[in-house]
């Protein structure tokens, strides 16, 4: 076991040596706590947002992201000393148009019309919610494929989209998670979000067997969309610019997408999105992250049952 998650150490270790400053992770470690401390301290902050019109929904997110997003990118030109990639008209571009692309994914709801047409009740419940994971998925793949399609050199495969056939270290881990979980399913905010599938448990649904599982395939396929985008596009794309300095404004990007789910579960993305950062960066591939993030997410949706199942 030891040898098979040497590989992750001998990651871990390049990228310390390299770029880890110990100043500047501090400051980004203050910028998300004041981040997350405004968004629990107000909790009805988000809902709010939610019911405001598209454009303002949009703007919101946006500098949400953008915001620290960029001051990572900024402060490290401070801490590194490096600005050259600052002046790249192309890095810059790509640097705002990120935030635009997930607040976009966020807020695109214009397929609930069509949920509604088709449907009504409960099943136009159950749809839209499923429909949301597929759609704004597609989207966000669709925008990621057009930037790259714009900015590839010749022969360069889709961001992260490569063989990667050392997949046992990732298991390994998986495994590892599982006491974590565990302990985290009993907690009541936890429980008060997973499983995800929770939501259609009041719902009169004919067949709800079948229901549930096409509700946790839709649910697992959203996370191709984010793996490419926060560990393809974020890390892949942007390395050719500054290296390994795009880890650690991706991971406070995947941050903030966070927000509103257990605080836990926030907090701890930070060290998770800088985990499989590092690990893109070092494979060029986005497939050991999708199996950890797919694995995770399908042991929370089991704890979330079995919580609700034994606890409540």
């Amino acid at each position: 076991m030891n040898s098979a998650l040497t590989v992750f150490f001998t990651y871990i270790q390049a990228y310390y040596k390299s770029t880890f400053k110990k100043a500047y992770f501090i400051l980004m470690c203050a910028m998300l706590s004041v981040i997350l401390v405004l968004n629990y301290v107000h909790p009805t902050l988000m809902q709010i947002v939610h019911g405001t019109a598209w454009p303002l929904r949009f703007g919101w997110f946006y500098f949400l992201y953008l915001i620290p997003f960029s001051a990572a990118y900024l402060l490290q030109a401070f801490y590194f000393g490096e600005k050259k990639f600052l002046k790249n008209k192309h890095f810059l571009s790509l640097l705002f148009l990120a935030p635009a692309f997930f607040s976009f994914r966020v807020n695109f709801d214009f397929h609930h019309t069509l949920i509604n047409y088709i449907w009504s009740g409960d099943k136009a419940i159950f749809w839209i919610k499923c429909s949301d994971w597929i759609v704004r998925a597609l989207v966000l793949m669709g925008l990621v494929f057009i930037t790259w399609k714009f900015t590839k050199t010749k022969g360069e495969p889709l961001y992260g989209l490569v063989k990667n056939n050392n997949t046992r270290p990732y298991f390994l881990v998986l495994l590892w998670m599982i006491p974590l979980i565990a302990f985290a399913a009993v907690q009541p905010d936890f429980m008060r979000m997973y499983p995800r599938a929770q939501m259609m448990w009041p719902l009169q649904l004919p067949n709800k067997g079948l229901h549930y599982y096409y509700f946790e395939a839709c649910y697992m396929f959203d996370f191709l969309s984010i793996e490419l985008f926060f560990r393809g596009f974020l890390i892949i794309a942007f390395m050719r610019y500054c290296g390994t300095q795009c880890i650690i404004p991706a991971a406070c990007f995947y941050c903030c997408i966070h927000l509103g789910k257990p605080m836990g579960e926030a907090i701890s993305s930070f060290a998770g999105g800088l985990f499989l950062g590092i690990i893109a960066y070092y494979t060029k591939s986005i497939k050991g992250g999708l199996i950890l993030h797919l694995g995770i997410a399908l042991l929370m949706e089991l704890a979330g049952v079995a919580a609700h199942m034994y606890l409540t």
